[in-house]
């Protein structure tokens, strides 16, 4: 679905490229963490795969993005928004309508999507994020995790091939990140829906994703299953990637010699493994 090759970057305002060296093979249907420290690069990664970049923000563009067979650099960004949906970090400057169904309605109407058919998507798109009950309400009286899910609904609606969501839960408390995290994996697997999602909680991108991206100054450091990239666990903290401490624990148990089995990825996880090391 995204094959990127030895991309770069550098705004035209900056003075070296922000990514560079960059090389990935993203499968159609696969759930994509991508996380890093601040400044990284993480971001641009992900605004070459919409567009944003160069077309939003100009510069010198280097190699290649390929999403669904469409050159990022080269088609359209009204082309290319029919394949890849995108959700900003901060929704409510991505709101265009006061209304949940309007705001759901938006993008289907400006795609000229068939009347007889916006109903039907628009109820699915609310259901996917478990939000049906918010149909009528006014945008601006939802919680944060409601805006949050709204927002990825509108652009569920147009049923994107790619998904690409910039810190979706970086205003939300740990249950309603769990809550859009749970309902974005359901949707991948139910919809065959390529998702990427740059976050800093590495403990919820390492629960729920397929694959795990770490970006550090602007290149690559690792592309892996989530628990291969977690036993690097004191590497990723000398370039700025807090560990779960549990996974943190448990590497530490294994460097001993009193546990020799994988990564661990969550607390649950951890105890469990902890039961075979004191047995």
């Amino acid at each position: 679905m995204i094959e990127i090759k030895d991309f770069a970057f550098q705004y035209r305002e900056g003075t070296r490229p922000v990514v560079s060296g960059i090389n990935l093979t993203i499968p159609d249907g696969a759930f994509v963490g991508i996380t890093g420290a601040a400044g990284s690069g993480k971001s641009t990664l992900t605004y070459a795969l919409n567009g944003i970049v160069p077309h939003c923000y100009p510069g010198d563009f280097y190699g290649s993005v390929v999403v669904d067979g469409l050159d990022t650099c080269e088609t359209a960004l009204t082309d290319l928004s029919r394949v890849v949906g995108s959700v900003c970090q901060d929704v409510d400057s991505q709101f265009v309508t006061s209304v949940v169904e309007d705001e759901v309605l938006y993008g289907l109407e400006n795609f000229a999507v068939p009347r007889d058919q916006m109903e039907g998507r628009v109820a699915q798109a609310l259901a996917d994020m478990g939000i049906p009950d918010l149909r009528d309400r006014v945008i601006s009286s939802l919680s944060g995790g409601q805006k949050q899910k709204v927002a990825i609904a509108s652009i569920l609606a147009m049923r994107p091939k790619v998904l690409v969501l910039d810190e979706p839960t970086a205003e939300l408390d740990p249950a309603s990140s769990r809550s859009v995290f749970e309902l974005l994996a359901a949707y991948a697997r139910e919809h065959g829906t390529t998702v990427v999602v740059v976050e800093q909680k590495i403990a919820l991108l390492s629960q729920y994703a397929d694959l795990l991206v770490i970006v550090d100054e602007g290149r690559i450091r690792f592309a892996d299953a989530p628990a291969d990239v977690l036993e690097h666990a004191d590497e990723l903290k000398r370039i700025g990637v807090n560990c779960p401490r549990s996974t943190t624990l448990m590497n530490r148990l294994r460097a001993s010699g009193a546990y020799a089995g994988p990564a661990v990825r969550t607390v649950q996880e951890a105890c469990e493994a902890l039961v075979e090391v004191v047995a």
